[in-house]
């Protein structure tokens, strides 16, 4: 899809305010070890890694049907956990089968992108719109600190080790993505005491990879990670700031769960999509 109509039909593109999304959380495993994620089944926190059931892709659709009762101006089907999106394949049989039934719907997923480039053919294929990777160093000793290590193609690797096999599948991901013709958007996640001063050279690397915004996440102390500050505003716009020169920067990042529903800021609809509760409609945005 061309690139203008992302930004007009995509809440993360550009399209804020009157354009809704929907995740689909039908991916509960993962292929890393974030020491800053925590991911749970939960109607409440509102954060990512967070959802209130994992549905199956045979189920999706009917979840998209009933999200579109009580938000119309949904125009992304997103799938962004609560797991990693390619550990498994059910994010790529779900998007089969709402590509065939919703045709007019962007497809949007999120990754670690461990997996990026060799399952590209099959994103490529159930025509994938637009593409968000988690990429929070491009040192694989800084990476260790954020990550202890990854699980790939069977085999448990941990430490720098991992994390070199991680950022070089990423970055080669990213490429190749960009290359096809998917729209790229880059989040990381700000910890200060540990990639506060490097976040500029994951924002020029990505860049040069062909990702075109960036989204630099605070983190929420949490997990291992649970003892180290929560970035603050001044923080926050600084590295911004700092990695705006190598790329257009997104600042307007809710926190989205896994399973949110509706217009970003505006209204969350997930309870009511997933769980069937019927209460009054919601003003606060789990996102």
């Amino acid at each position: 899809m061309r690139k203008e109509a992302v930004y007009n039909l995509h809440p993360c593109f550009g399209a804020r305010n009157n354009r809704g999304r929907m995740h689909l959380p039908v991916c509960p495993g993962c292929n890393i070890f974030c020491r800053f994620c925590e991911r749970s089944i939960n109607k409440d926190e509102n954060r990512p890694g967070v959802a209130a059931k994992v549905i199956t892709p045979q189920a999706a659709c009917d979840y998209v049907e009933r999200a579109l009762v009580f938000c119309p101006d949904i125009t992304v089907v997103g799938i962004a956990g609560p797991g990693d999106t390619l550990a498994t394949d059910n994010a790529i049989e779900t998007f089969k089968l709402v590509g065939k039934k919703f045709p007019n719907l962007l497809k949007c997923m999120s990754t670690n992108g461990l997996l990026l480039k060799e399952k590209l053919p099959d994103l490529l294929a159930v025509g994938i719109d637009t593409l968000t990777v988690t990429v929070n160093a491009i040192d694989p000793y800084i990476e260790a600190q954020l990550n202890d290590g990854i699980i790939y193609h069977g085999k448990k690797i941990m430490g720098a080790e991992g994390a070199e096999i991680l950022i070089h599948n990423q970055l080669a991901g990213i490429e190749a993505a960009a290359a096809a013709g998917i729209t790229i958007k880059i989040n990381t996640v700000l910890v200060n005491e540990i990639n506060r001063f490097h976040i500029k050279d994951v924002a020029k690397a990505v860049a040069k990879c062909g990702a075109i915004i960036y989204n630099i996440i605070p983190l929420i102390p949490q997990h291992k990670l649970k003892d180290f500050s929560a970035p603050n505003c001044a923080d926050i716009e600084s590295v911004r700031h700092e990695a705006g020169k190598y790329i257009d920067v997104f600042r307007h990042c809710q926190h989205c769960r896994a399973d949110a529903v509706g217009i970003p800021g505006k209204n969350n609809f997930s309870r009511q999509v997933y769980l069937g509760e019927m209460q009054q409609r919601e003003t606060f945005s789990h996102g």
